[in-house]
């Protein structure tokens, strides 16, 4: 009798949590969401992968709205949330997840985020998958063999963010990672020595801006001398020719 009283008991009281968890979303027509979040590391049309440091999930912090209705709620880690009291009550929302900080530029310094639409029904569990994506823009400053063959003095180059950030990118060999705004592209160069073997000048390069910079995007600025009749430098961005200037004619010799 006792035993039997005992199973009666246990019985009892599994009903009674079942039943508290399935009040807690009937109060106000509340639905249980879990949000989840994966990280992709390409960027632009060509779907390439950068080589970049990914955040743990634990790193992303979690905002969410309402859509089409004023709801507004910040979690530090999206953990924070799903082990919380995860019910929102009927409607559709927006989870945005972020991780890293925008204003930091340098190298290996992504910023992810991403962002998607769910809607929460009354008494159901809503499973929502965010991807982020790299939410900086990525450069890389190059220069071709022909261009270091015709500026055998050498050369210095920088790049200058819309933030006032400059970083050396005379010889860059990975992207910066920068606020998707806008850049710049500067420096300078030493000329070969001329025929009657006086020192080569000091050139100002001609200076390259990019005002449309966007996220998840990598630029790659190319400079090169072409040999067309007169020396040719040339500037392009991604293989497209942005800029083609006679050396010889055009660019003003600084000489040191």
């Amino acid at each position: 009798m006792r035993k039997f009283f005992t199973i009666a008991s246990l019985f009892a009281l599994t009903l009674s949590a079942c039943s508290k968890e399935s009040v807690k979303g009937d109060e106000k027509g509340e639905g249980r969401v879990t949000i989840s979040c994966v990280t992709t590391t390409e960027v632009d049309d060509t779907r390439a992968n950068v080589s970049c440091t990914t955040p743990a999930a634990g790193d992303f912090s979690l905002r969410i709205e309402g859509v089409g209705h004023t709801y507004t709620a910040d979690y530090a880690t999206i953990a924070e949330f799903n082990e919380g009291d995860n019910y929102l009550p009927n409607g559709t929302f927006k989870a945005t997840v972020t991780a890293g900080n925008i204003a930091e530029e340098g190298y290996d310094k992504a910023t992810f985020a991403g962002s998607a639409e769910f809607t929460v029904a009354p008494r159901e569990n809503a499973e929502v998958d965010v991807t982020a994506t790299i939410a900086n823009a990525l450069v890389k400053v190059e220069t071709t063999e022909a261009f270091e063959t015709y500026f055998e003095g050498g050369h210095t180059l920088k790049l200058t963010t819309a933030a006032g950030n400059e970083f050396d990118v005379t010889e860059q060999t990975e992207p910066l990672f920068i606020a998707p705004e806008s850049f710049t592209v500067s420096g300078t160069a030493v000329k070969q020595p001329n025929q009657s073997g006086a020192e080569g000048a000091t050139i100002t390069l001609p200076e390259y801006k990019n005002t449309e910079a966007k996220a998840q995007t990598l630029y790659t600025v190319k400079l090169d001398v072409e040999n067309a009749g007169s020396a040719q430098l040339t500037i392009t961005l991604n293989d497209t020719l942005v800029e083609s200037i006679d050396i010889e004619q055009e660019l003003n010799d600084n000489a040191k």
